[in-house]
């Protein structure tokens, strides 16, 4: 099985535009993305402290997830943040046919549709899973890959004070794309500590800009 470092390598050789695994390090942005969201239990509380830290970021949206919970998907949109396709059930993509990838994304990009009337949306894919055959189909739709240059690890269930002292020896940096998930409260509580200490490091954040529409294949 290839790594995430691995994949993300494999994408910054793709032609330009295919795949966005990092930002340029010009300015002092980090950028942050969720994926697995909305979960009633925990996205309002990481809206909430988004809102008070300032914070813009990226939710890469399960399409089922979202159909079951449109106020919160409104939320995000009306607070500044953006929103990307992550599947509309999260599969085992690596075990689907190219056709099985396409309709979970095409299902979840007209579910994401009826909220802000963006045809087609950033694509992450569960798991990071990509193959040849989807990058390919993704070229010449002109659409792109979304990966992350940075894990924070969260989905690991380990504490999340231990996730933070790992992050710190080893922080992200400017441009970084770093990937998070919003189906816990790890990464409310590790972003309650490390947000106030990246903006004591000089450090702003910004979702990640609107991708291309693409167009059908």
């Amino acid at each position: 099985m290839i790594s995430w470092l691995k994949r993300t390598h494999l994408l910054q050789w793709l032609p330009d535009g295919v795949g966005l695994t990092r930002m340029p390090r010009r300015e002092k942005v980090l950028y942050l993305t969720f994926d697995d969201g909305p979960d009633p239990r925990y996205t309002s509380a990481l809206l909430d402290l988004l809102k008070i830290h300032q914070v813009q970021a990226t939710f890469f949206l399960i399409g089922r997830q979202a159909k079951l919970h449109p106020e919160l998907v409104e939320r995000v949109i009306a607070e500044g943040h953006q929103i990307g396709n992550h599947s509309y059930s999260h599969p085992r993509f690596r075990e689907l046919s190219l056709a099985q990838k396409m309709e979970e994304i095409d299902r979840t990009d007209q579910v994401l549709a009826d909220f802000d009337g963006i045809r087609h949306h950033a694509v992450r894919p569960p798991s990071g899973a990509f193959s040849f055959a989807l990058t390919l189909h993704f070229a010449r739709c002109r659409r792109t890959l979304t990966y992350w240059s940075y894990d924070s690890l969260d989905y690991q269930h380990r504490s999340a004070v231990e996730l933070v002292d790992q992050m710190r020896q080893k922080p992200p940096v400017a441009g970084d794309v770093v990937l998070m998930h919003d189906d816990s409260d790890c990464c409310i509580e590790m972003l309650r500590t490390l947000l106030p200490e990246w903006r004591a490091a000089g450090l702003g954040f910004a979702a990640l800009p609107a991708q291309r529409s693409g167009r059908d294949a």
